[in-house]
C-alpha cells in the first residue's frame, strides 16, 4: 500500500500505524468466515443495487472488489477502559537484545492504539490508565477526536520512557482503577502480571474487583513467550538482570531451565484458573505474534455486549 505523506503529517506516528493495522484487519475479516459479523462491527454493510452511491467506501472497494456502504449510527452505550502496565518488566526485551521486535510496552501500546481506532469507528467512549508502582495516568472515557489524540500521545510517551527501575504494584493499582470506573464498561488490561508477592491472592482479589459494577474484563497477558515462558536460551552462561530491582545473577541457562519453566507454568495455570473463576477473559498475548490475537478477542467480546 503506498504511503500517503499528507496522512502521515495529519496523524501521529502511532495513530497512523493504528489506522493501517485496523484497515488491514477489517479487510481480512471481510474475506473471512466472520464476514457478516465484521461488516456490522466495522461500520460497513453490503451495498444494495439501486441505492445511492454517495456513501460507498471506494477505498475499501479498491482492496476487496466488493461495494460496502459506510454506516453512520448513533453513539453506542459501550464504554471501554484500557489499562496498561508500565512497570520496568514491561520494557523487556531491552533495546540491546530485541532487534526490530517490539518490547512488551511497545506491543501493548500498539495494540491499545489499534483498539482505540476500532472504538473510534464505532463512536464508543474510551479511557486509558497506566500503572507501575502507582497509577501514573488515568483519563475518563470519552469519544472525541481531541481525547483520542491525547490517548495516542500517552501511549507514545510510554514507549519512549527510559525510567529507573519501577516495580509492578498491580494489586494496589487495579483496586484504584476499579474504584474509578463507575459506569458499566469493558475493561481491557495489558500486563505481564509479574508482581512479586508473598500473598498472591491479594493480586487475584484486585482482578476480581475489576468485575465490580458488572464490568466485562479481558486480561491480555503480555509476554515474550520465547524467553519468558519457554525459556529458549542457548546452552551457555548468561547474566540475567531483574529490570524491576536491578539485581543480576550469572549462571548457566541449562541449570535453571527445568525449574524455571515449572514455576512459570504453575503461575500461568493459577492465573488462568482465577480468571476463569472470576469470569475474566484470559488471553496470552505473545509480542512475537501479530495484532489479530488481540483484536479478534476484543471483537468477539464487544459483539456479546451489544
Amino acid at each position: 500500500m503506498p504511503i500517503n505523506q499528507s496522512e502521515i503529517q495529519q496523524f501521529s506516528h502511532l495513530e497512523f500505524i493504528a489506522k493501517q493495522v485496523v484497515e488491514g484487519f477489517i479487510t481480512g475479516l471481510h474475506k473471512s468466515p466472520f464476514h457478516g459479523f465484521s461488516v456490522e462491527f466495522a461500520e460497513h454493510r453490503l451495498y444494495n443495487a439501486g441505492e445511492s452511491t454517495r456513501f460507498i467506501d471506494w477505498k475499501l472497494y479498491g482492496r476487496t472488489d466488493k461495494m460496502f456502504v459506510k454506516r453512520f449510527e448513533e453513539e453506542t452505550n459501550l464504554r471501554c477502559h484500557i489499562v496498561v502496565d508500565n512497570s520496568s518488566s514491561m520494557h523487556y526485551p531491552t533495546a540491546d537484545n530485541k532487534g526490530k521486535q517490539l518490547n512488551k510496552i511497545g506491543f501493548a501500546a500498539h495494540c491499545a492504539a489499534a483498539l482505540i481506532q476500532l472504538l473510534k469507528m464505532q463512536r464508543d467512549a474510551v479511557g486509558l490508565s497506566f500503572f507501575d508502582e502507582t497509577v501514573t495516568v488515568t483519563t475518563p472515557a470519552k469519544s472525541t477526536s481531541v481525547h483520542h489524540k491525547l490517548l495516542y500521545n500517552y501511549l507514545e510517551n510510554a514507549m519512549l520512557q527510559r525510567t529507573a527501575a519501577k516495580k509492578t504494584q498491580a494489586t494496589t493499582a487495579l483496586h484504584q482503577i476499579a474504584e474509578s470506573i463507575h459506569k458499566r464498561s469493558l475493561v481491557i488490561v495489558f500486563s505481564d502480571m509479574f508482581e512479586i508477592s508473598e500473598q498472591p491472592n491479594l493480586l487475584y482479589n484486585a482482578l476480581q474487583h475489576l468485575k465490580y459494577n458488572k464490568h466485562e474484563v479481558i486480561l491480555f497477558h503480555t509476554v515474550d513467550k520465547s524467553t519468558e515462558i519457554d525459556f529458549n536460551f542457548e546452552n551457555r552462561p548468561y547474566e540475567f538482570i531483574d529490570l524491576e530491582t536491578g539485581q543480576s545473577i550469572k549462571l548457566h541457562s541449562n541449570l535453571v531451565s527445568a525449574s524455571y519453566k515449572k514455576a512459570v507454568a504453575q503461575f500461568e495455570t493459577e492465573l488462568k484458573l482465577k480468571c476463569a473463576q472470576y469470569r475474566i477473559d484470559f488471553v496470552e498475548a505473545d509480542i512475537a505474534k501479530g495484532y489479530h490475537q488481540v483484536l479478534m478477542p476484543y471483537l468477539i467480546k464487544r459483539g456479546k455486549m451489544n
